[in-house]
């Protein structure tokens, strides 16, 4: 496992961390196999973990923090995200602050997020939404900015929405902020644009999520592909989104070297902007884990290759579906 710095924090922290929205919120979730595939992860290096409250109403979070105190001679970097007042994923422009972030409600789900993980503090906390009209009224930052003076957590971070990276540069541009997250992967490239020049310029660490595209980069999706109803998948990849999106991975198959897996080369193209401090896959079973945090021990992509997937960029809007 390699390690980067994560923006003006100083932490180093594993190129390749652990995403933990699966655990909770997807169907086939089994608690003991993912206790099992977070040790492993630890144990080969991963040190970086984000999950949220969201993520089965806090169950994630729950999972996270035994998983911490069962290693205490290992320095985890706990990170977790507040969720939006109004639920509105992702975040309106019509949203205000007070429907969506009010500063109680901010301190209210520190709180819970602290007692879910059985910590005094973390490392991390994230508004799970964003909108940067609401740099404007900083009532929000006020109190993080309070809540982290108590030394409930030491750095503050915004997700931004879905295929709206622009939506964070003026954050990021404050000074204000330590980390953004943020959607990029093959597809999804649009975050180099204006997004990771401001991050570079103002040291603001960049988690990148999302890199297999909600699993299309593994190569394991067909046309005829169904998930439960219950499953957020069944939504986002409803025949509108799921029939383009297996044509542009057959035509990604095409170069893809006879050496390598597609959910590799998803791993490494991403590895190969420096602009980014971690990547967090979601990894539900131990052979993922290997497999994944293996992608750090590659050698970097050919700038021949590297080109070639410059050509495979997507650009999308949200959607109803893409919530």
């Amino acid at each position: 496992m390699k390690y980067r710095t994560f923006g003006r924090t100083g932490w180093k922290v594993s190129e390749i961390g652990y995403g933990m929205w699966g655990m909770a919120g997807w169907t086939g979730s089994d608690d003991e196999q993912s206790l099992e595939s977070l040790q492993k992860a630890v144990d080969l290096g991963c040190t970086f973990f984000d999950t949220a409250y969201v993520y089965g109403d806090g169950h994630s979070e729950e999972l996270l923090g035994k998983i911490v105190k069962q290693n205490p001679d290992r320095k985890l970097f706990v990170a977790t995200k507040v969720p939006p007042k109004n639920l509105g994923y992702p975040s309106l422009p019509e949203y205000t602050l007070d429907e969506s972030y009010p500063p109680d409600h901010i301190e209210e789900f520190v709180n819970k997020s602290l007692k879910n993980l059985g910590l005094e503090s973390f490392d991390l906390i994230q508004l799970h939404t964003w909108q940067d009209t609401w740099f404007e009224d900083d009532r929000w930052l006020k109190k993080l900015e309070e809540l982290r003076s108590q030394k409930l957590f030491s750095a503050i971070g915004l997700s931004l929405n879905r295929w709206e990276p622009w939506n964070g540069v003026k954050a990021v541009k404050s000074g204000m902020i330590d980390a953004v997250q943020v959607i990029y992967n093959i597809f999804d490239q649009n975050p180099e644009d204006e997004l990771f020049p401001a991050c570079r310029e103002n040291g603001v660490a960049v988690i990148a999520r999302v890199p297999f595209d909600e699993g299309s980069l593994t190569g394991t999706l067909t046309k005829d592909t169904k998930f439960p109803e219950e499953d957020w998948r069944s939504k986002y990849f409803s025949a509108e989104n799921l029939i383009p999106t297996v044509e542009k991975v057959e035509k990604l198959k095409e170069i893809l070297p006879a050496d390598m897996t597609l959910p590799e080369l998803a791993l490494r193209f991403i590895l190969a902007n420096k602009t980014v401090s971690t990547i967090i896959p979601g990894m539900r079973k131990t052979p993922h884990v290997e497999s994944n945090i293996a992608a750090s021990d590659k050698d970097a992509l050919s700038d021949e290759l590297l080109e070639e997937l410059k050509k495979h960029r997507w650009e999308r809007k949200p959607k109803p579906w893409s919530d």
